[in-house]
């Protein structure tokens, strides 16, 4: 995750993790709307997943 994902991280999660897919869109944004810091957390640590390999 480079410096400008971390930022958007903390900023706007629900941008950060549009990449994603639809479904962590939606958890990052309500947990957002619940509580900055909640959203945040969540997207950094979506973000830091390491990619999962294709079948």
């Amino acid at each position: 995750m480079g410096i400008g994902r971390a930022l958007l991280c903390i900023l706007l999660p629900p941008l950060a993790v549009l990449d994603k897919g639809c479904g962590t869109v939606i958890i990052v944004t309500l947990l957002t709307i619940a509580g900055w810091v909640p959203g945040a957390i969540a997207a950094v640590v979506v973000c830091n997943q390491p990619p999962r390999p294709e079948a």
